[in-house]
């Protein structure tokens, strides 16, 4: 549970291509983006700038330690305690942080989305509901074969590759086994809108509760 009494933290965790960015959105929607602080687990891959290609190429971006989970768990903590933060901007084109960052403002709610933020038993006990989109594994591919094509550049192949090298192994080793830590199983993702307008009603009724 998060230490403050301020803020209500909520983690939206799920395997690549679940749909996690979309009940995200579902949330900030019927909930408010207003009061609510958004935090994406992605924006924390470390740089690589000072590896060269051939280096960068065997970093394994499935596996927990290519996340700088540590900053995001400094910056969940300032939040809860009421202090902005600065949020890095990953550039996955070029597999760096960019020079810029995003301001992040204290807000009622907090809410944190990554693949792997259940895997981390540190970050875990700063979320006070912890959600877990659970879609096909054939959907999943499908969608992250589109999203790194159009929006990463890459080239199928390099997709299928990666797919099978560390994204699907790495799933089965930490995404998957995680959802035991779930309070909330959502199935299809942002298309199970019965199940948001729960979570959503379910955690206006707690933030009432609270205050």
């Amino acid at each position: 549970m998060g230490d403050s009494k301020m803020t209500f933290t909520i983690a939206v965790a799920g395997g690549t291509g679940s749909g996690k960015t979309t009940v995200s959105n579902a949330l900030l929607e019927r909930i408010g983006s207003e009061h609510i602080a958004y935090i994406p687990h992605d924006a924390y891959y470390k740089d690589l700038t000072h590896l060269d290609p051939t280096q960068r190429s065997t970093i394994n971006f499935d596996h927990p330690n290519s996340l700088d989970t540590e900053l995001m768990i400094q910056h969940l903590r300032a939040l809860q305690n009421q202090q902005p933060v600065e949020i890095p901007i990953y550039d996955f084109t070029t597999d760096r942080r960019t020079e810029q960052t995003i301001t992040v403002l204290p807000n009622p709610i907090i809410l944190v989305e990554g693949i792997l933020i259940f895997s981390e038993p540190e970050l875990r006990k700063l979320f006070d509901i912890k959600i877990f989109v659970d879609t096909d594994a054939d959907i999943r591919f499908i969608r992250r074969l589109k999203r790194d094509i159009l929006e990463r550049g890459r080239s199928v192949e390099s997709v299928i590759s990666q797919y099978l090298n560390t994204v699907r192994p790495m799933h089965t080793e930490f995404v998957e086994p995680s959802r035991r830590y779930a309070d909330v199983i959502i199935p299809e993702g942002g298309y199970n809108t019965v199940a948001i307008d729960m979570v959503a009603d379910r955690v206006r009724a707690m933030i009432q509760q609270r205050r």
